[in-house]
This record gives C-alpha cells, structure tokens and sequence, in this order.
C-alpha cells in the first residue's frame, strides 16, 4: 500500500509541475485568439510549432481537394491543446523525445496511398525550446530514403489519430467521455468494474483499465476488424494482451516481456491506457479547475465558473527591501547593476574590501551577491527555459533584479547562457546541419544539477 500511495503521489507532483510550466497561459491566450480569427499559422507559431507544411505543393502532389480539406484541419487545430496532451517523461515533464505521432490519417485513392498528418518531437540532444513541428508523411515513401528525424515513420503506440478530442477543437467536448470522466469529476471517482484482473495491473497504478475495453474497440474498427487482439503496453516491458470478438466481450491475458510488440497486433494507443492527468489532478483536489486549458476545463468541469482571469504566469517575486544593521534598506538598479541604494560609495568599497579579506559583508551586498549566484527564484528559471518559455523566464528574472540588469557570473548567468547554447544546436538541427546528432543524448543529470530542487521520481506517464 504505501509503494501505491508513493507512486500515485510521484505521479501528481509530477503533472503538477507540467501544468505549472509546460503549456504558459500567455501561449493559450494568444494561440486561441489567432486560431479564432482564422490564422492557424498565427496559432502555430504562437504555439511553438513550426508548421513544416505547404499547400501548394501539397495542392499538386495530392491534389486541390486534399489541400483544401488539409487547410479546413489546420484550421481547426489547437496547436496549444496540443501540446497540452503530448506525451512527457520525467524528471522534468519535457516532451517525450524523437516521436512522431500521427494526428490524422487521409485514405487517397490508390494502394498504399495513406497521408498523415504528423507532429514530430526533436531528439532529446536538439529538444532546445520544447518546439514540436507538423508535418505530412506519405506511407507510400521509400522506406530507405533519409530522413531527418530519427524516427520518421508514425509511432503505432502514441498516435492521436482515433483522439481527436486531444487536439481538434471540433471535438474537444468529447473528451469528458472518452476520458472516463464523472459527472462531477471533483467528487472522486466512482469506477465501474472493468474486465481486467486485479492481479495484472498494480492498484491505482493509473490505468484506464475501466476504458480500455471501448478504446480497443474503436482501434480495431479503425484497422478494419470486428474483433482480434490488441496488445496493451504497460511499464517498462510490462504488456497485456485484450481479446474482443465480435460482441466486444473481453478477455485479458498477460504476455510474456518482450523487446519489440507483435506487428499483427494493434497496440492500445497511449492516450487509451492511461488516465487522463487532468482527471487524477481534478479528483485529488491538486489544481483548481482554473489552473487547466479552457477547453479541457470546460469538458471535465463543465459547472465551473471561472472567476475572473483567474490564471496569470506567476513570473517570480523580486527581494527590494533588506534588512541590514537593524534599518531597511533598497536594493535597485542603477545604470543596469543592481546596487545598495541606502549605502554611499566609500562605505561600499569599504566593506567590498572587508568581505575580501575574509570579513562578514553587509547584508545589502549578500542579497545582491545571493540574487545573482543563487537567486530564490532559479529552479523557476529553470523549468521555464526547460520548457522552452524564454519571455516567462526573463519576467522572473525582470521581477528579481529589474529590467535591463547586468548579470554576474553565476548560476542564473551560467543557465541562461546554457539555454541559448542549446538553441544554436537545434537551429542546425531543423536547418539539418546536424546529420543525425551525436550519438549519445546528453546526460540529464547535469543539467540543473545545482539548483538544489526536488527530483521527481521517474515512471512513464
């Protein structure tokens, strides 16, 4: 019972600290109101998403009528509800690495002749920016052709296309069912009894095991089949394989660990195995309903009156006022430094000598010196730059040492600097100066390593 309960716990700090930095709510406000006014390509980029597609070429490779119903989707896209649902992994929440995961499948006339539609991650050495971009993939390509992204080819496993709900507006509302939800999903659960044995999943090991028998249903409809076996992937090698015939009765059975999935087999789509983090984080009363996208919010607490623009970016508090020799004194910027404005010049020279030599400071230049080289503010910094949200990490900075200061060397410098670095790389990257990177992905470890935050423990949702 308490590895469950400790598990459970790992898993909604873990998606809290997502919903706080991941998706900002200054992204949703502005992709929402380019998408409304019918710029998708606004919205995108609005979105960070760089959108690898043109119509006109697409107009005659595929023709004009497939272009046109290819702008319609577009059109209809949140690229910002996107984002919000792809698949992540810990310790920090980034965007799991390297994926390309089909958004929506196109049968054109001819054999072989599929589309999709796609949202590709970066590798995890060119993830700067946590940018995702769009794209089509023709099933009909060669497979030997070079590519880019390492793994090009639609992932089987994390696929949107029979999840709509998860990135097409036209179907948002969708997601209160398909995700299992109450009608009130801050009550608690009420689960119904699911086909699956208590002995094969672990207790509130977060499967949707009450939804897996629907969802399995839809996958093999989608493939073409009344009923057959879809197998469902659990942790690490973990798999469970669903039998439905044609009546859709279930019957569960374990499989034996296995490096690769059966390619017979359909494979449960992530977004169907799992329970929906919003849901978990709305049950156990972690975050308000304020504090999730509008139109998931909307779906899973549709009696929820916001009050007021309940959800700004918390960009960080700045130290002003300091308590030294018994007085309050300022601390502000002058000339771009920040600098004691209660201490004269020869008093400051004085005890910057002192400290020197191994005297105590003043307490107005140890807030300065601690700002600059351990500011209270950094593992914000951090997980923002992580995130790929640079306008919210320098407000945290602005909000701590004022606009236009001159940083020092130290921590916040050192991470700021490390965050344009790792920018340069992916701009070779999506330039594709890179070949195929290096081969091994950096070490996670170092990063933020000296930011003395709490590490999140690792699982795979």
């Amino acid at each position: 019972m308490r590895s469950t309960v400790a598990n459970r716990e790992s898993r909604l700090l873990f998606w809290q600290h997502v919903r706080e930095f991941a998706v900002p709510p200054s992204m949703i406000r502005t992709a929402t109101a380019r998408r409304v006014a019918g710029d998708w390509a606004g919205a995108c980029a609005a979105a960070r998403v760089d959108a690898d597609l043109n119509l006109r070429a697409v107009a005659r490779v595929h023709g004009r009528g497939f272009a046109a119903d290819l702008r319609t989707e577009l059109r209809h896209l949140a690229p910002d509800l996107l984002r919000w649902h792809l698949p992540r992994v810990a310790p920090d929440g980034l965007l799991r690495p390297g994926l390309t995961i089909s958004l929506a499948r196109y049968h054109l006339s001819g054999p072989g002749s599929s589309v999709h539609l796609v949202a590709r991650t970066a590798p995890a050495w060119a993830d700067a920016g946590q940018r995702i971009s769009l794209a089509l993939w023709d099933e009909s390509r060669p497979a030997d052709l070079p590519h880019p992204h390492p793994h090009p080819h639609p992932d089987r496993r994390f696929r949107l296309d029979l999840h709509r709900h998860l990135w097409d507006v036209r179907h948002a509302g969708e997601l209160r069912e398909r995700s299992g939800a109450q009608p009130s999903a801050t009550t608690g659960p009420v689960p119904p009894p699911g086909p699956v044995p208590p002995d094969l999943v672990p207790p509130d090991g977060g499967c949707a095991t009450d939804r897996w028998a629907a969802e399995a249903a839809l996958l093999l409809r989608a493939e073409g089949r009344a009923g057959g076996t879809v197998t469902v992937r659990l942790h690490g090698r973990r798999r469970l394989a669903l039998d439905l015939d044609a009546a859709e009765q279930v019957r569960v059975s374990a499989v034996p660990p296995a490096k690769r999935d059966d390619p017979a087999r359909p494979v449960l789509p992530y977004a169907a195995t799992w329970v929906l983090p919003d849901l978990e984080l709305l049950r156990a009363g972690a975050v308000p309903p304020d504090r999730l996208h509008p139109l998931v919010a909307a779906a899973l607490a549709p009696d929820h009156r916001a009050a007021g623009d309940a959800w700004t970016d918390n960009a960080g508090t700045g130290v002003r006022v300091v308590e030294c020799r018994g007085a309050e004194h300022r601390i502000g910027i002058v000339d771009g430094v920040l600098v004691a404005l209660d201490h004269d010049p020869d008093e400051l020279r004085r005890e910057g000598l002192l400290a020197e030599l191994g005297g105590t400071p003043l307490a107005c230049l140890r807030a300065i010196d601690l700002a600059h080289r351990s500011p209270e503010c950094l593992p914000d910094v951090q997980a923002r730059l992580d995130h790929g949200d640079t306008a919210g990490a320098l407000a945290a900075v602005e909000a701590l040492l004022g606009a236009d200061v001159l940083l020092r060397a130290g921590s916040l410098r050192e991470e700021l600097e490390r965050a344009a670095q790792r920018q340069v790389v992916h701009g070779a990257y999506r330039a594709g100066l890179t070949g195929r990177g290096p081969t091994r992905e950096p070490d996670r470890k170092r990063r933020g390593a000296d930011l003395n935050r709490p590490r999140l423990a690792r699982h795979h949702r």
